[in-house]
């Protein structure tokens, strides 16, 4: 099968979150089950590409005309990579937005990169399914059956469209309909409307072939109001085709015994390299030394409130109590900012903290750390806790959606699980969590048990890329049998 990927972000390209680990595993693990797979993607400042652009389009926006191209840059790894190139809009210092505020054009930018990817599959790549993700390319499916649902090309293209955060809507004011060239009859209550506004992610939830999210745990706390934010009635409504597919990770980047980024390599048959790794870890971010048993504590995150840091900011200094030391890297809500940084002054040689994201300390970090920290409010996926258990470092987790579904609580007197989880979203119930987490690191045998059986779990990608080539072969199926709501 052809695979269309469109996506607004992909390693090695650009990167703000998850997504972008996704959108360069899964295609490459497709390719290895047979398939043929493009990624299209916008060219922002700094993508280098080598590949040369193609006869440029005419994209509609209102009374407007745009001309960007596109670039083919051949094939990677097994996978195509083609460009938007558009520097009007995608030349630019952020990828959706500069630090404080998200760009107001993002409603026109992005449309057009949804535009773009049905003209690539119409003149260049046809693929047999495109696979978009999250709401920035949500008006693929809104465009295939409004715009172009008297192409005889594309009118028939099978979408399937994954949500990888329900947080992000990609919300807009009506006006930004016609500046972006969006069909004004799709803006109804049962189409794109939402609240007298435009909801690009209500757009993919409608009117694609089958949705997906990034765990199973996930695709049921959605269709609740917790989770929902406001569009859980929508995708209850298409529970029937909602699919809850988890994330893999990509082993040869993240597995201790490959991993190029870290000083010692290690497996689960010989360990000693966690050991290099941990003192490597003391020494960059500057924390005592005089007792390497002392366990570490590790954070690589987005600082945000959906990430639990409003529970560690509650905890934190009473957690310090404990005989530990801390090393952070990220970035994210500056309140969070500051207070690593306050802490890091405050407990010296105790608390290190890089306010930024380092590919190298992010692996140093998984490799050198004890335990792991990552007690979110909520969790599509998570894909960190993951690396955690390859690497021999203990999560503890909140017990919900992709952290629920990864993490096993270790049970003592059956010697199972992988970590410690807690469920009640509190800073009593984290830091007793972290309290149970440090009384069994006391005891060597007992961690070592629970390192092993989170190293020999295996989330390669490989089984969930089988289970998206089903989904798809149901979507072309769907596709040929019944329409997806159409507004012509």
């Amino acid at each position: 099968m052809r695979i269309l990927f469109a996506a607004s972000e992909a390693l090695p390209y650009a990167k703000t979150g998850g997504l972008a680990d996704v959108i360069e595993a899964l295609p490459r693990a497709l390719v290895k089950l047979g398939h043929e797979v493009a990624v299209f993607l916008p060219r922002y400042r700094g993508v280098k590409t080598t590949g040369v652009n193609v006869p440029s389009l005419t994209i509609p926006q209102g009374a407007r005309l745009r001309f960007p191209a596109i670039t083919n840059d051949g094939v990677h790894r097994g996978v195509r990579y083609f460009f938007l190139d558009d520097p009007f809009y995608f030349d630019r210092d952020g990828i959706y937005g500069d630090r404080n505020h998200e760009y107001p054009d993002n409603a026109e930018r992005f449309t057009e990169f949804s535009r773009a990817a049905i003209e690539l599959a119409k003149q260049i790549w046809m693929p047999d399914l495109v696979h978009c993700h999250d709401w920035q390319t949500a008006m693929v499916p809104v465009l295939l059956r409004t715009s172009y649902g008297d192409d005889p090309v594309v009118k028939d293209l099978p979408v399937v469209f994954t949500i990888h955060n329900m947080g992000y809507h990609g919300l807009f004011p009506r006006d930004a309909m016609d500046r972006a060239g969006i069909p004004a009859a799709v803006f109804h209550p049962g189409g794109i409307e939402f609240f007298g506004n435009l909801n690009f992610l209500k757009g993919g939830l409608v009117y694609s072939d089958f949705l997906t999210t990034v765990s199973r745990r996930y695709a049921e706390e959605i269709q609740t109001s917790e989770f929902g934010f406001g569009l859980e009635g929508v995708i209850r409504m298409r529970a029937d085709r909602l699919v809850g597919i988890l994330n893999g990770v990509d082993y040869s980047s993240w597995s201790p015994d490959k991993d190029s980024l870290i000083p010692a390599k290690y497996s689960s048959k010989n360990l000693a390299g966690k050991k290099v790794c941990k003192e490597a870890l003391l020494d960059e971010f500057k924390l005592l030394k005089d007792n390497l048993n002392r366990p570490v504590l590790g954070i690589v995150s987005r600082f945000a409130d959906q990430k639990g840091f409003d529970l560690i900011a509650r905890i934190v200094r009473e957690l310090l109590q404990e005989d530990i030391l801390m090393a952070v890297v990220g970035t994210g809500e500056r309140r969070y900012e500051e207070m690593f940084r306050a802490l890091a002054i405050d407990y010296p040689g105790r608390v290190g903290a890089v306010v930024a994201y380092d590919n190298r300390l992010a692996h140093l970090v998984e490799a050198g750390s004890d335990v792991f920290l990552m007690p979110s409010r909520y969790e599509p996926c998570g894909l960190n806790q993951i690396y955690s258990l390859r690497y021999g470092t203990v999560p503890v987790v909140r017990a919900t959606g992709g952290l629920d579904d990864t993490i096993e609580s270790f049970d003592l007197e059956h010697g199972t699980g992988t970590g410690f989880k807690f469920w009640e979203y509190s800073g009593g119930e984290l830091l007793h969590t972290i309290r149970l987490a440090l009384h069994y690191y006391s005891d060597e045998g007992v961690w070592k048990r629970i390192q092993l059986n989170g190293m020999e779990k295996d989330f390669s990608w490989n089984t969930s890329a089988a289970e998206y080539a089903k989904l798809y072969e149901a979507a072309r199926a769907a596709r040929n049998q019944t329409a997806v709501p159409s507004s012509n």
